[in-house]
């Protein structure tokens, strides 16, 4: 099968406006102890200050304050980081980098560290009532499986992440739903109904095409319902059910019409009777009768003529 090549609805998606790239963090512990020796020698200082008196006791004082504002900015820049959640580092609203490696990390304490959870999620869209290629009324839902692949985008260039998702896969399941009829009616053309696998293939390239701006990768997408609206279901269910009986007759007069002739050739070849055209036509009534009755026949005993 050729890739199939997401159009997105012919809707031109723009590029990722910050792209991801990966901050340069330190190791958390060195600077955590780091950040306690500068604590406790603050600490120190300004305890022997207040031993003193006079000049040197004010410059212990400044001194003290200074290397525990230093401390309190060190263990200020530790990050914690958690697996299956990034960090993205912002200083003065520019974006410096996003940091994905679990454990304790330090970066520069003026920093702001936002949250980004990277975890596989599950979306089940709304259940929505559309009309079909062939404008029936149908009703409709998926579940979209997905994660944030690109973070500086999934903060920058959309306003909520999850809000977004859930806008654009209602929008591409009306989409699709809108350009392919329900049922294919034997016509071999691509239908909702018959071809999930490729429908859903197609809802997945177009979703993926959507929600890239926002730095979202698509995982998997699958309808979830699919029927027809309850105000035509009673109408279609029967339609479906007459083309089935329809079917179904088909079949079994192609198969009593083999039966037939099966039992003509054999009486022929082996001569048990001698049958004329007016008897073949009778036998061939009878037979059919038989064979293409839906409730079971009643034998009826000829003690006459065939001709009587």
């Amino acid at each position: 099968m050729a890739a199939l090549e997401p159009d997105a609805g012919n809707v031109p998606q723009p590029g990722p406006q910050v792209p991801e790239h990966a901050a340069r963090p330190l190791p958390g512990l060195p600077m955590l102890a780091l950040g306690i020796v500068v604590l406790l020698a603050g600490i120190a200082l300004a305890a022997v200050a207040s031993q003193l008196s006079g000049g040197t006791a004010i410059a212990l004082v400044v001194v003290s304050a200074l290397v525990l504002l230093a401390g309190v900015l060190t263990v200020r820049g530790l990050v914690q980081v958690v697996a299956g959640k990034a960090r993205v580092v912002q200083l003065f609203g520019r974006y410096q980098g996003t940091v994905r490696e679990p454990g304790l990390q330090w970066v520069n304490p003026f920093t702001v560290r936002i949250v980004v959870s990277t975890r596989i999620r599950n979306q089940e869209s709304a259940q929505l009532k559309v009309n079909d290629a062939d404008g029936n009324p149908i009703e409709i839902a998926a579940v979209v499986v997905w994660k944030v692949k690109d973070t500086a985008s999934a903060i920058y260039s959309v306003e909520s992440v999850t809000k977004f998702v859930t806008i654009q896969t209602e929008t591409a399941v009306r989409h699709i739903a809108s350009s392919y009829p329900y049922d294919s009616r034997g016509t071999g053309a691509l239908s909702l109904r018959d071809n999930a696998d490729e429908i859903t293939e197609r809802l997945s390239a177009e979703l993926a095409a959507r929600v890239r701006p926002a730095g979202v990768q698509v995982i998997e997408t699958r309808l979830t319902r699919l029927s027809y609206a309850p105000e035509i279901a009673q109408a279609m269910l029967r339609q479906q059910q007459a083309s089935a009986v329809v079917g179904a007759r088909q079949r079994i007069v192609e198969g009593a019409v083999g039966m037939v002739r099966l039992a003509l050739e054999r009486l022929a070849e082996e001569g048990v009777v001698e049958l004329d055209e007016e008897r073949k036509a009778a036998m061939v009534s009878n037979l059919l009768v038989v064979l293409c009755s839906e409730q079971a026949t009643q034998q009826v005993v000829n003690t006459g003529s065939l001709y009587q």
